[in-house]
């Protein structure tokens, strides 16, 4: 019989999206008492360099701490590892080659839940950090399933960033949310048919319902993909 596998959180990036990434493990699990729920390894390390000034700025590199935290996880004894941080996908195939055990992939996972759930999107906004998007996270594995990426503006981008950077500061959430409604809809009138809160600071804000076409919250795809992958 397969063994239950221990889940490794990678996290810190920030604090609160790592808590929803948990919270939402614990909300997936069907346990009716806490000896049924699944053990975790969460690493909070808010001391990993800012992902979007490494890849446009020239900032600090995370990636030695980012490979740092990912064997703590494995020495620890996780089975996997999850990272609650869209940005930080970036340099996901480097962390992966120094661990011996598998790290999901939020973004791809993403991508494969988009593909198989919602077949009739074939317009997305992605909304996340300007690392992420001239990265092209996002757009690398949607392209691969024929969806089109509906690019924000210079100003909706400056937004977004403002809103994600307002989340790990501690700002109104309501104020915040507001705000990301606001380019919400401004997306939704110029044809997109589904937007991706693709930074885990962005599901604190914007949640499905909040406006007419489907919101995709990849920290609740990461965290069924997790369950699933726990649970023998």
């Amino acid at each position: 019989m397969e063994k239950e596998k221990i889940i490794g959180i990678l996290g810190g990036m920030g604090p609160e999206a790592t808590i929803d990434l948990f919270q939402k493990i614990v909300k997936l699990t069907r346990a009716q008492q806490d000896q049924e729920h699944l053990r975790i390894i969460i690493f909070n390390n808010p001391k990993i360099p800012d992902r979007t000034k490494a890849i446009l700025y020239d900032g600090k590199n995370p990636l030695p701490e980012l490979i740092k935290t990912a064997q703590e996880l494995e020495k620890a004894g996780a089975d996997f590892v999850i990272i609650p941080c869209n940005t930080a996908h970036y340099y996901h195939e480097q962390i992966q080659k120094t661990v011996g055990i598998p790290i999901l992939n939020m973004i791809q996972e993403t991508a494969l839940y988009i593909h198989h759930t919602l077949p009739q999107a074939k317009r997305v906004s992605v909304f996340a950090t300007i690392g992420t998007n001239q990265a092209g996270l996002y757009q690398t594995y949607l392209n691969y399933f024929g969806i089109e990426t509906l690019p924000l503006t210079k100003t909706e981008q400056e937004q977004i960033m403002e809103i994600i950077y307002g989340v790990k500061a501690g700002q109104d959430l309501n104020q915040l949310k507001k705000r990301v409604i606001k380019i919400a809809k401004l997306q939704t009138e110029k044809g997109t048919q589904a937007i991706i809160a693709g930074c885990t600071e962005l599901p604190l804000v914007l949640k499905d319902g909040d406006v007419a076409i489907p919101i995709i919250d990849p920290t609740l795809i990461l965290a069924q993909k997790a369950v699933e992958e726990a649970t023998p």
